[in-house]
Order: structure tokens, then sequence, then C-alpha cells
């Protein structure tokens, strides 16, 4: 039975946590003091043997070897072994109780989609509820030694009723080499597949419900069956075992108290019973008993799953939410607060101090603004308003690069030292959007100017080849068309600067800035 001390740590009081050191029942001393026990028996029977009964020349020997002992037992990695084994062995355990089979979400689905009220409806849902338990009992009779001393043949399945006669002759028609705890699963869907055909079952979607809550059900029960066919790996297991024991092993030379063996040598403090070896043995000893007690959980330590009692449980509520409880409602009435905006429900003399506290808004809630009141106000932000650049950011955004170059630049010849300068306004869209002067900008190409090269760019031109020229001649009739277009466009309108005179505020707060 598993012992639960939920509610005497329910409060954590001055030694509340205490009082459970002295109890026995699932405690760490009743799993451990066996063990124990004989680490303590063999520890004095050589402690007395060194004492009593060898000579000088056998004492310095085996001192010789209880400080070799001693010396390298810290090389033995006990406790990073042990903590990932217990670590592991412990997400297990609760993984597996997690996947234990409950048919709550089950029959409150089949109590809602199987109608009828009379003894054809209740005979479908009551059917339905009991081979879903069928399949948990046979599933867990597999796995729990508790379930299989209660149910050890198929013959005891049937006096419990969970099965009849007829059931009991198809299961055992069925050949299989595999667990066969799937079978009334499969009962279940047939079942419910007759019933939408009967209009038992309204639609699809209710069918679907159904279906769909069944696997959730028989997907656990696999999962039990696999936990209990793949265990942890038994080399991690022996790994485990044989650093713990090994450890206690070599304490057990390496920790006597020993005589000294010159004169100038301080003698250490002989105790007779070695008290931190003996809490090192308790403490990861003990911490080995737990893993290998809920390694498997379905076995009868104090603290195993009570597997027996689920199994009456599940029957129980699973028969009396689908038959007890098919459409047997209270009657509707208006509750205590139907006329009240805010519902209020009292408290007793005990809990009435919890009504004093303020109700928790959230972590920003009280936040206040110690500083200047301007911090607090709010400032229209337009996508006009001007935002800060890097120069070099704004070089490039500023404006896009002309597309008029003149015949010497695409021949290649006076590339070096040369550049192209644009001016705003040319007739190229800028790149960025927020430019004040992408209105006024037209199709027109600006003139190109090229700055001056320097003496020594010039004297490397003049020794390079010349270049022929090319000269390109336009059709007469092409160069009047492409003359009238211009003329008939529009002129473009001036560009306008303007200049926003400023204010004595920001001519303050410049020279502070710099």
């Amino acid at each position: 039975m598993t012992v639960s001390y939920t509610l005497k740590v329910a409060n954590a009081s001055f030694g509340c946590f205490f009082k459970l050191l002295f109890r026995w029942k699932g405690s760490i001393y009743k799993l451990l003091y066996k063990e124990f026990i004989v680490f303590c028996c063999l520890y004095a029977m050589l402690s007395v043997t060194y004492r009593c009964l060898l000579n000088e020349k056998q004492k310095s020997e085996f001192a010789q070897l209880a400080r070799y002992c001693n010396q390298y037992t810290d090389l033995i990695p006990v406790s990073f072994v042990l903590g990932f084994y217990v670590t592991l062995i412990v997400n297990r355990w609760w993984a597996q109780y997690t996947n234990i089979p409950l048919p709550d979400q089950l029959m409150c689905v089949v109590s809602s989609n199987v109608h009828g009220g009379d003894e054809r409806g209740r005979l479908l849902r009551r059917t339905m509820m009991r081979y879903a338990n069928l399949s948990s009992v046979l599933i867990l009779r597999s796995v729990s030694t508790r379930v299989l001393k209660r149910f050890p043949t198929m013959e005891h399945i049937v006096e419990a009723g969970f099965m009849t006669r007829e059931e009991l002759k198809k299961y055992e028609c069925l050949f299989s080499d595999y667990n066969k705890y799937w079978i009334p699963c499969v009962w279940f869907t047939n079942l419910a597949a007759q019933a939408r055909r009967d209009g038992r079952v309204r639609d699809d979607v209710a069918l679907k419900l159904l279906m769909d809550e069944l696997n959730k059900y028989r997907a656990k029960c696999s999962m039990l069956f696999h936990y209990d066919w793949i265990s942890v790996p038994l080399v991690y297991t022996q790994v485990v075992t044989i650093a713990v024991y090994s450890f206690f092993g070599v304490c057990i030379i390496g920790r006597q108290f020993l005589e000294p063996e010159l004169e100038e040598e301080k003698p250490n403090i002989d105790l007779y019973v070695p008290i931190f070896t003996l809490l090192q043995f308790f403490f990861y000893s003990g911490w080995l008993k737990v893993a290998q007690q809920i390694i498997n959980p379905f076995g009868e330590d104090d603290d195993d799953f009570e597997t027996n009692r689920l199994i009456d449980r599940n029957l129980q509520v699973s028969l009396l939410s689908v038959d007890d409880m098919y459409q047997n409602l209270p009657p509707l009435e208006k509750d205590k607060y139907w006329d009240d905006q805010t519902a209020a429900p009292p408290y007793t003399l005990a809990t009435a101090a919890e009504t004093l506290k303020p109700s928790f808004m959230g972590s920003a809630f009280d936040m206040r603004f110690l500083g200047d009141a301007e911090q607090s106000q709010q400032v229209a932000v337009t996508p006009n308003m001007p935002r800060a650049r890097t120069p070099m950011l704004s070089r490039f955004l500023s404006s896009a690069p002309s597309p008029a170059v003149s015949l010497k630049n695409f021949m290649g010849r006076g590339t070096r030292g040369h550049h192209l300068v644009r001016f705003r306004g040319d007739g190229y869209p800028s790149p960025n959007p927020n430019s004040r002067n992408s209105d006024l900008e037209h199709d027109s190409v600006g003139r190109i100017d090229e700055e001056e090269t320097t003496e020594d760019e010039k004297e490397s031109r003049a020794s390079e080849p010349p270049t022929p020229k090319v000269t390109l001649r336009v059709p007469r009739r092409l160069e009047a068309s492409e003359q009238q277009k211009k003329r008939e466009q529009p002129k473009p309108p001036p560009l306008v600067i303007i200049v926003d005179e400023p204010s004595d505020e920001s001519l303050n707060s410049e020279p502070a800035e710099c």
C-alpha cells in the first residue's frame, strides 16, 4: 500500500518534517537495515582482527594496504553514476503511473453519445465499459504481481464479472503468440459501430469521438506493456550496483583506524566506530535502494502502485456513470447569485483573513513614475518625422546612382579618379520613401560633372594607348520625335527648399549636446 504523508507536511511548521523520520513503514530504515547491519559486522570483524590477532609486522603490512585503499577510494565516481541513474528511474516511475488506463474520459463520452433509456441502450453502455475495464485488467495482470495473484487464471476473471463464458470461448478461440489484451478493445469498436447502425449513436462525429477516446485508452495499455517489456539497460544497473558495493567494500579496509608507525607521528583519534563512513554508507546505499524499489512499481513493496484498488475503483465508477447517472439530472434551478452582478461566496472564521489581502493584478500593476511628469506624457509619432541615421547610411539612402553615363566612361577611358555626381530631383526616384523631394523628382537627367584629377593620374592616362572614338548616330526621324515629346511634356516645377526657423529651445539645446 502506498505510504501517503501529504497531510503531515501541508504546513511547513517547525518539526513537521522531523516527525517523518520516526516512521517505519515505507522508510529508509526498513529498506536498508539488513545491508547496514552486514556492513557494520564486516567492519567490526576486520577491526578486531587488526587490533587483537595480528603481530607488529602484519599490522604494518595491513596499514600500508589500508592507506592505499583510502587513497584511491575517491577514484570511483559513485555520486556521478548514482545521480544519473536515480534521476532516470524516478522519471520512468512517474511516466508509468501516468500511463495507467483510467476510464473517466471514456465513460463520459459513452454516457453522452450512446442513447437509449430502454434495456438495449443500457446493455450497450454497460457492455462497452465492461470491455474497457477488461482490457485494463488483462494488461495489469501481465505486469503486476498483485493483480496476477488476485486473478491467476482466466476463470477468476470470469467469476469476478469482467467476462462472460461466451466471451471467454471467443477469447480462447483466437490464437496468438502475443498478449491478447487488445481483444476487448476490438469488441468495443464493433459494438460502437453496431450502435451507430441502430441509431443509438446519432452521427459520425459522435462515433469518431468514441473511437478517439478508446484509442487513447488502448494506447495507455500498450505503453504499460512496453514499459514492462523494455527495461532500463541491464548494463547501466550493473555498473551502478558494482560501483556502490565496491566502494564500500574498499571502505571496510581503507577506513580502519590505524596505529601510528613512527613515534614522531601524532596518533589519530581512535573512535572505534567510523561515524562518517557509516553516514556515507547510509546515504549512498539508501539512494541505490530507492532506485531498486521503484524500478518496477508494479510489485508488492510499500510504495508500489495499488493496482487492485484501481481496478475496483475503475469498474464501479464507470458502470455508475453510464447506467445510474444516464439522463439522471437534478432539476434546473436559479443559483444563489442569479440577481447579483458579482458572486461572493462566504468565508468561515478560519479563512476570513484571506479576504483582507488584495487580489493580484500583475507584477507591473502598481508601478509608478518617480521622475519628471514629462516622462509620462504621450507623444504622437508620424512616419514623416525625421529619424536618426548614420552619415554613411544616409549617403546611400538619400540618392540613387544616376543612369546617365558619358561615352568616355562607357568605353572605360578616364574611369580612374572620376566620380559621378547627381543632384537631387534629377528625375529618378529616391530609394528613401520618407524623402521630402520624392514628389519633386522628374524624368529629366541631370548633368554629370567630372572632378579634376591629380597630376599622377593624368600622367598614367597619358601613358595609356589612345582609345578610338565611337560616334553614335541617331536617325533624324527618331531625333525629331524625341524632341516633339519633350516639347509636349509639361515643364517640371522649380525645386523649392523650405527651411524652418529654429526655435529658442533648439538653439539652447545644441551647444549643450556639443
